[in-house]
């Protein structure tokens, strides 16, 4: 019996070295780029803001141009998308709050078509304006198709921000919120 117990303990030693190898690897993954709520951490970066014209849900063409003078976030997303569905409620509240001080939240839904988006935005309650891109400039201008994705322009007509994945108000609050203040 003995004998046996000793051709398991190698075995345990290394059962035990991996699952201590597996905390540390899931310790370091969630310390590049999420926070212990899953939102991404945008990355700064620093690029003159694209031009953008669409549709609106009213058929009106709108440019993000016209919202020269505020600090706007681009957020591009579906109605399919589960992390998209899951950061509307944040976006939308970060909106009606901060909307007085400048902020503009442009929703651009990547191809779905325009009857699917209206009931999204009547089911969210979205109040923020949404845009149609049933083409897909706004993922081609910015180089990622990834959903949701989003990008925030300042006062200068710069992106500043990035990010690809879903966003949390405590990252809004920290890295947006300086942005208005200026």
């Amino acid at each position: 019996m003995g004998k046996n117990i000793s051709h398991f303990v190698p075995l345990v030693i290394i059962g035990i070295g991996l699952i201590i190898l597996g905390l540390v690897a899931a310790g370091v993954i969630s310390n590049r780029g999420f926070t212990a709520d899953y939102t991404v951490i945008p990355s700064k970066v620093n690029f003159p803001a694209p031009e953008i014209t669409l549709n609106n849900l009213k058929g009106e063409r709108v440019s993000i141009s016209d919202y020269n003078q505020q600090v706007v976030l681009i957020n591009n997303w579906a109605t399919w998308c589960p992390p998209c569905k899951a950061e509307m409620p944040t976006l939308s509240k970060y909106f009606k709050e901060h909307s007085d001080q400048g902020f503009m939240l442009v929703g651009i839904d990547a191809g779905d078509p325009a009857d699917e988006v209206a009931n999204f935005v009547d089911e969210y309650g979205l109040t923020f304006p949404i845009l149609l891109d049933p083409n897909n400039k706004s993922l081609i201008v910015f180089h990622n198709d990834n959903l949701p994705s989003s990008y925030v322009i300042d006062r200068n007509r710069n992106v500043v921000l990035a990010w690809t994945g879903p966003i949390s108000q405590a990252m809004l609050e920290k890295y947006v919120t300086p942005l208005l203040e200026q």
